[in-house]
């Protein structure tokens, strides 16, 4: 995982509490076991099409998955869109 993409539980924390979006790419049934409350769910490979309905490319966005690898793919995507503060958290356990 590219270090400046993969971010600490508390600076997730202090990012989301500042008004960044949460997003989890797991798929919908995953999500509909239990999310992170707040969280956004846009599957990994809808990401590229779904972002635009819930950010803007100066957003910044903390992704999550279950394992942190869908995350950090989903990172990278958004990255190379124009989203320069996409952030993967890594695991949902991670939170």
């Amino acid at each position: 995982m590219t270090d400046d993409i993969k971010i600490s539980r508390t600076r997730a924390h202090e990012l989301v509490t500042g008004g960044a979006k949460l997003i989890d790419v797991r798929t919908e049934a995953e999500f509909a076991m239990g999310a992170v409350p707040g969280a956004v769910n846009i599957p990994v490979q809808f990401i590229a099409q779904g972002i635009d309905q819930h950010a803007q490319t100066g957003d910044t966005l903390v992704l999550y998955c279950k394992s942190g690898m869908r995350s950090d793919l989903a990172a990278k995507v958004l990255r190379g869109m124009g989203f320069a503060k996409a952030y993967n958290l890594g695991g949902i356990g991670q939170w």
